[in-house]
C-alpha cells in the first residue's frame, strides 16, 4: 500500500493512484522541468491513503448508509447526507502509518526549500477528475498558507471529507459517477509567494468561441483563489501561439487581493488593492509570453501523450519575492473537448430590446427568461428552473441551481471564474462582472442575456425572439470566386474565423476607433486643447498606458491583431479610418479638432485627411499601429487599404506620409489596396493601378456618386440603389479596367450581401472576390458556385 508519494515519482499513469491533479504535478516536473516549465515541488497522498482512512471503525459503513437511496434534487436531503459522510471522515481514526510517512514527506520537502517549516498549499485531487468532459471545477477544496505538521493534518483530513461536500455529491450523481469509485488524493504542493506577487488562469484556446490559435491569460494581484471564485475581475491577455507575442490585454478591476495572513491562524485574508495598482496591468509583455510559452509546452506533450489536440486549462503564479512565474495546475480544457471545427453553430438575435446593463460574455448562447435574483446558493428551493440567475458571484455551491437557469449573470468575475467555467460545460449563456446587475434587474424582470455579440455581454430588457443555426461547412462546394468575410467588431473575429471563408475583405478601423478608443487620436495628442471636463476623462481612459498616443496605437493594434491572428494566414484587408467630419467631431475631444461641414459625406474624409495639416499626427498614430501589427505582432497577412481617395497625386501623398511610419509599399511584403468608390476611379483606373496592389470597390459611396444621390438622404432612399443600370455599367468597368492593368479587384460593400442578384452580376463579370456579411457567407457561396458550375457547364 502506498500512502504517500513524491510528485516526482508520478506520471499520468497514476491518475487512478492520486488523481489527475497530482499526477499531472508529477508528469510536468518529469518531462517538462528540462523545458522550463515550473512548478512547485511537493507530495501526494494517495487513494490508497483515502482508503485507509475510510477502512477504519465504521467509516465507510457511515458514508454508504448516508448516500443510499439519496435524490440530490431534494437540498435539504443532500445537505443531510453530505454533512453526515464529512462528520464520519473528519472523526475517523488517523492511520499511524500515514501519520508517520505525512511526517516524513513534509520534512524533506522543508528541507528541499531551506526551511524549518515550509508554508504548503493542499489541495485535493479525485481520481476521475480532469477527465475528458466533466471539469470537477471545485469541487473538493483547497487550503492555502498551511504551515505546520498540525495544521498539515488537519488540512489534510478536511480535503479528504471534502470528496462528501453537497456539490461534490450532486456533481457526480449528475454525471453519473459512482461515490465509491471516485476515490481522493490530496496534494501538498510549496507555496508560491503570489501574495507578493499575482496569479490566474490560462487556456490555450479562446475560451468562448474554441479558436485554438491563442493563449487566453487572466491575471490578479494575490493568490488565484480571488479569480477562479470570480470574487474579482482580473485582467486579461491575449497571446498568439505561431509568434509567443501577446495581440491584447484589457485592464481589470482587480479590487481585492488575498494575501497571506501572518497572524495566529495564519491561512489567507482578502485586502483591498491600492488604487495605484488597480490602474497597472499585473503582467508585463514579457511575462504573458512566457507564460504562453509554458502553456504550449504544457499542451503539446499533453497533446502527444493523448494522441489528438488536448487544449488545456492551467494555473499560474508569479513568486513576487523572486519574480519567478509557476505553473500550479494544469488539466484538460473540457468546454470545447471533441468539437468538431467544421460544425458552425451561430445565434442570433431577431428582436432587439433595450441594454439593461452589460459584462463580459461567456460562450456565444443566447437565452431568455424572468429573472430570479439570489444572494446565496442556500435559496435554491426558491429559484424556478428556466429563469435567469442574477447574482453578485458563484461558487460550485450554486450549481444545481445553475443546471436549470436559462442564463446567468453576475456582478463580478471574470471569463475564468466558476460561473463561466460551468456555463461553458453546461453550454448556456453567461455575463458576467456587470459590475451592477443585482441592483439594476428587478426580480421577475424579463430579459434576454445575448453572448452573440461578441466580447461584451448584454442583457436586453424583454424575452426576445432568437434562433439557433448549425452548419457543416464540409458540405459547401469551393468556388473560383474568393468569398471573404467583412468584420467590424473585433470580439467576433474568433468565432467568424470558421466561417467557410478565404479571408477578410474589409476590416474597418472605425469600429474599433470608436468602441474601443472613443476617443479623438488629436484629442490624445493634445489634451491641453480640450476643456477641463474633457481633459479629466481622457486620463481616466487612457490609464494603465504612458501616455495618450500609446493607448491609440496599442487599442488600435489590439483590434486590428485580433481579426488578423484569427485568420491567419488568409489575407485581412484593414481600411485606414473613413470617419466623416461629423463622425469624428462625436469622438470625445473631437469638436475641438474638426471643422463644420454642410455635406460630411463629401468632405474632409478618406486620403485627403492624411497627409492634412489637421490630421497628419493622428494618421501618424494609425500607421504606428499597423506597422506594429505586422512587424512586431508578426502578422504580415494585414493589408491596407485606402479608402476614399479622389486623385492619383492624393494617393501618392499617402504613400510618402504612410512610409515616413514604416508602411513603404513592398516593405516587408506590405501591399497597399484602394477603395474603387469614386468614379474618378474608375475612369482613371490604369492610373490608380500602377500604384496599388489591389483594389476593392465600395458600393455605398460609389452607387451615390454615380447617381448623384446622398445616401443619407431619407428623401432620396428611393432613388439610391445598387441595381441601377449606370451603377452596374460601372461596376463592370473597374472590374474589366483592373484586370486590364493585371490587379485584383473584389467588392467590400453592402449590395451583394443584401441583393444576390448583384452577386450574381458581379460573378458573371469575373470579380475576383465577394466580401460579405457574415450572415450572408453561406448562402451567398451555394450562389456562387451554382453560377459557376453553370458558366464551366455553357
Amino acid at each position: 500500500m502506498q500512502l504517500v508519494r513524491p510528485f516526482a515519482s508520478l506520471c499520468l499513469d497514476d491518475i487512478p493512484l492520486v488523481g489527475g491533479k497530482n499526477a499531472s504535478f508529477g508528469e510536468m516536473i518529469r518531462a517538462l522541468g528540462p523545458q522550463g516549465v515550473h512548478v512547485p515541488d511537493g507530495f501526494a497522498l494517495t487513494a490508497d491513503a483515502y482508503r485507509a482512512l475510510l477502512e477504519g471503525p465504521g467509516v465507510q459503513g457511515e458514508v454508504r448508509a448516508a448516500l443510499a437511496g439519496l435524490d440530490p434534487r431534494q437540498v435539504d436531503a443532500l445537505r443531510a447526507a453530505g454533512a453526515r459522510c464529512r462528520r464520519a471522515i473528519r472523526e475517523a481514526p488517523w492511520p499511524e502509518a500515514l501519520s508517520r510517512e505525512l511526517r516524513d514527506a513534509y520534512a524533506v520537502l522543508s528541507r528541499q526549500y531551506g526551511e524549518a517549516e515550509s508554508d504548503v498549499a493542499v489541495r485535493s485531487s479525485a481520481t476521475a477528475e480532469d477527465l475528458p468532459g466533466a471539469s470537477f471545477a471545485g469541487q473538493q477544496e483547497t487550503y492555502l498558507n498551511v504551515r505546520g505538521l498540525p495544521q498539515l493534518e488537519e488540512a489534510c483530513r478536511k480535503c479528504f471529507a471534502s470528496l462528501f461536500t453537497d456539490r461534490a455529491i450532486a456533481y457526480r450523481a449528475e454525471r453519473g459517477f459512482e461515490h465509491e469509485k471516485v476515490q481522493l488524493s490530496v496534494g501538498v504542493q510549496k507555496m508560491v509567494r503570489a501574495d507578493q506577487g499575482g496569479a490566474g488562469v490560462i487556456f490555450t484556446l479562446d475560451t468562448e468561441s474554441g479558436f485554438d490559435r491563442v493563449v487566453f491569460i487572466t491575471a490578479i494581484y494575490g493568490l488565484g483563489e480571488n479569480i477562479v471564485q470570480g470574487v474579482v475581475n482580473p485582467d486579461e491577455y491575449v497571446v498568439f501561439k505561431p509568434t509567443l507575442v501577446e495581440i491584447s490585454r484589457r485592464l481589470g478591476s482587480k479590487e481585492i487581493a488575498m494575501l497571506y495572513d501572518e497572524g495566529g491562524s495564519r491561512g489567507t485574508r482578502n485586502r483591498p488593492v491600492p488604487e495605484a495598482l488597480r490602474d497597472q496591468f499585473v503582467l508585463t509583455r514579457e511575462e504573458s509570453s512566457e507564460l504562453a510559452r509554458q502553456a504550449l509546452a504544457i499542451e503539446k506533450h499533453y497533446s502527444a501523450r493523448a494522441g489528438e489536440p488536448r487544449p488545456m486549462d492551467i494555473e499560474w503564479a508569479k513568486d513576487g519575492r523572486s519574480g519567478e512565474l509557476f505553473i500550479l495546475q494544469a488539466r484538460p480544457e473540457t468546454a470545447h473537448a471533441g468539437r468538431d471545427p467544421a460544425k458552425l453553430v451561430t445565434w442570433r438575435l431577431i428582436e432587439r430590446g433595450a441594454v439593461r446593463v452589460r459584462g463580459r460574455a461567456v460562450g456565444t448562447q443566447i437565452g431568455a427568461g424572468p429573472v430570479a435574483r439570489l444572494d446565496r446558493a442556500a435559496q435554491a428551493r426558491e429559484f424556478v428552473p428556466g429563469s435567469v440567475l442574477v447574482t453578485g458571484m458563484t461558487d460550485p455551491d450554486w450549481e444545481p441551481i445553475l443546471r436549470s437557469a436559462a442564463a446567468i449573470v453576475t456582478d463580478r468575475g471574470g471569463r475564468t471564474c466558476h460561473a463561466a467555467i460551468v456555463s461553458r460545460e453546461l453550454g448556456i449563456p453567461c455575463v458576467v462582472g456587470t459590475g451592477n446587475a443585482t441592483s439594476v434587474l428587478a426580480q421577475g424582470e424579463p430579459v434576454t442575456v445575448s453572448c452573440a455579440e461578441g466580447e461584451t455581454g448584454l442583457v436586453l430588457q424583454g424575452q426576445l425572439r432568437f434562433e439557433k443555426r448549425e452548419l457543416d461547412a464540409r458540405e459547401l462546394p469551393r468556388t473560383r470566386t474568393q468569398i471573404l468575410v467583412n468584420v467590424g467588431n473585433p470580439e467576433q473575429a474568433f468565432g467568424h474565423s470558421f466561417l467557410p471563408v478565404d479571408g477578410v475583405g474589409l476590416a474597418r478601423e472605425e469600429f474599433i476607433i470608436a468602441n474601443a478608443i472613443g476617443v479623438h487620436p488629436m484629442a490624445l495628442l493634445h489634451p491641453e486643447r480640450t476643456d477641463a471636463a474633457t481633459q479629466r476623462e481622457i486620463a481616466t481612459r487612457t490609464r494603465g498606458y504612458p501616455s495618450g498616443a500609446d493607448f491609440f496605437e496599442q487599442k488600435l493594434a489590439e483590434g486590428v491583431a485580433r481579426i488578423a491572428a484569427a485568420f491567419h494566414p488568409r489575407p485581412v484587408i484593414v481600411r485606414l479610418s473613413d470617419f466623416k467630419t461629423n463622425e469624428y467631431a462625436g469622438l470625445l475631444g473631437g469638436a475641438a479638432f474638426e471643422p463644420r461641414e454642410e455635406n460630411p459625406m463629401l468632405g474632409f474624409r478618406g486620403a485627403s485627411r492624411y497627409a492634412h495639416d489637421a490630421y497628419r499626427e493622428g494618421f501618424a498614430l494609425e500607421c504606428r499601429a499597423l506597422r506594429r501589427v505586422r512587424e512586431e505582432m508578426g502578422l504580415d497577412n494585414v493589408i491596407v487599404m485606402i479608402p476614399f481617395c479622389r486623385t492619383v497625386p492624393e494617393a501618392l501623398g499617402v504613400q510618402q506620409e504612410m512610409a515616413k511610419h514604416g508602411l513603404a509599399r513592398g516593405a516587408h511584403g506590405l501591399q497597399i489596396y484602394a477603395m474603387c468608390e469614386i468614379p474618378s476611379n474608375v475612369l482613371l483606373m490604369d492610373r490608380f493601378a500602377e500604384h496599388f496592389d489591389g483594389f476593392s470597390i465600395g458600393s455605398n459611396d460609389l452607387t451615390q456618386l454615380v447617381l448623384g444621390v446622398d445616401r443619407d438622404s431619407e428623401i432620396l432612399a428611393g432613388t439610391f440603389d445598387e441595381r441601377d443600370p449606370a451603377v452596374l455599367r460601372a461596376l463592370e468597368m473597374a472590374i474589366s479596367e483592373a484586370h486590364r492593368a493585371g490587379r485584383k479587384i473584389g467588392i467590400c460593400g453592402q449590395a451583394p450581401s443584401d441583393h444576390p442578384e448583384v452577386a450574381e452580376f458581379l460573378v458573371r463579370a469575373g470579380i475576383d472576390s465577394l466580401s460579405l456579411s457574415a450572415d450572408a457567407v453561406v448562402a451567398t457561396r451555394l450562389r456562387v458556385a451554382e453560377l459557376e458550375a453553370k458558366q464551366a457547364a455553357s
